[in-house]
């Protein structure tokens, strides 16, 4: 079953602003764009994105609010953990990370950007098919 049955936040279109940070296709539905940025990522079955960190000066990072589905989080040179509805996720700046859907289900997040100085995001490699088809 799709997120977008499961949630009640619209999925949104297909992400092809960020497509080169991803593997697979993921939507993108902008919930607030101003003061606290957040976005509804919709991940298909087998979609993630790549590694990557966020950078602020002062402040700063990314909260994940998992809302539908079945999906995963790694931080770098730690194992991955299992993401479901409900599991938070504060991810800390300037620590390199990938998150998206485990292949056998839909998986859809709420990602809050937590404000900031001087914030952006540093995207890296992708997460190799060999890296992920260890994940259950």
């Amino acid at each position: 079953m799709k997120p977008a049955e499961l949630s009640v936040f619209p999925m949104g279109e297909k992400n092809e602003a960020y497509a080169r940070y991803f593997v697979g296709q993921s939507y993108l539905n902008m919930l607030s764009t101003s003061d606290v940025v957040i976005g509804n990522v919709t991940f298909e079955p087998g979609c993630r994105n790549n590694w990557h960190i966020h950078r602020a000066a002062k402040g700063g990072g990314q909260i994940l609010l998992c809302t539908a589905g079945r999906g995963w989080y790694q931080e770098w040179g730690k194992p991955a953990q299992e993401l479901g509805p409900g599991d938070v996720v504060n991810i800390r700046v300037s620590v390199k990370h990938w998150h998206g859907a485990a292949k056998d289900s839909w998986f859809a997040h709420l990602a809050v950007e937590v404000p900031g100085d001087e914030t952006a995001n540093e995207w890296l490699e992708a997460v190799s098919d060999e890296e992920y088809s260890h994940l259950k």
